[in-house]
């Protein structure tokens, strides 16, 4: 079963970035299309899904009933790779149109047998705060590079988190190769991105990153790079460019 739940208009959006949201809404319509704009994120999804769910199976204490929190879960391609292997997932995107499109793409194309359930929300971290909602495990995948406050952000993501919960977090390097390659590369020279779906200066260095964690109450368990290689992507130990962090509440 899945559904849309409307947002509070009354909480504070202090993540979001209207132009940012305006931008995503007007290609939900595309985000499914594995050779449209998004195709990157379909290009690596089933990676990042292998090394959450490596993760995962080693922290034996969480409770399958309870919900992933994919938060700024886009059309759900993440959300999906997750049910698909048995877990449950909330999944919560600022952007209506976007949240709109994961439903019809879900309604449209059911998941698999023995899938987990999928509940589709348009929100913010803040509401989910303010509601004082706790999860086991919550998702971040190529966000952070786009809220206003990342250090803010981090510690909205330690408030949801249980004790010993877990979060995995994806974002882009800040550098020279990641300036050539995720921004100029991806967005003018390949057009694998729309332009302008990238800032270089928002991007985060592993180091800042680990600050911030450490400054949420967070520890870093693991990290690993996501490497495009002559055959396609690849998890690396190279973090030069896009990147993953799986951080736990200590």
């Amino acid at each position: 079963m899945s559904t849309v739940t409307p947002p509070d208009p009354h909480n504070q959006k202090n993540s979001v970035k209207e132009d940012e949201i305006n931008r995503f809404n007007a290609i939900a319509d595309e985000w499914w299309n594995r050779t449209g704009p998004m195709s990157p994120l379909h290009e690596m999804n089933s990676l990042r899904i292998e090394w959450i769910q490596k993760i995962l199976k080693t922290h034996t204490s969480f409770d399958h009933s309870h919900p992933i929190l994919d938060i700024g879960c886009g059309v759900g391609i993440a959300s999906e790779g997750l049910a698909t292997l048995g877990y449950n997932v909330l999944g919560v995107d600022a952007a209506k149109d976007v949240i709109q499109a994961a439903q019809n793409h879900l309604d449209t194309i059911p998941l698999p047998p023995n899938s987990g359930d999928i509940t589709y929300r348009v929100g913010t971290i803040e509401e989910l705060v303010s509601e004082k909602k706790q999860f086991q495990i919550v998702n971040a995948l190529e966000l952070l590079e786009h809220v206003n406050d990342p250090q803010e952000f981090i510690q909205n993501i330690a408030t949801l988190l249980t004790d010993n919960g877990i979060t995995f977090v994806s974002t882009i390097n800040r550098n020279i190769p990641s300036f050539l390659f995720a921004k100029v590369g991806a967005e003018y020279l390949t057009r694998k991105l729309p332009v302008g779906t990238h800032q270089w200066k928002q991007f985060i260095t592993p180091a800042e990153l680990c600050k911030m964690a450490h400054n949420a109450g967070l520890r870093v368990v693991d990290i690993a790079g996501l490497t495009m290689r002559p055959n396609g992507w690849k998890i690396t130990q190279d973090v030069k460019i896009n990147y993953m962090v799986c951080l736990s509440k200590i």
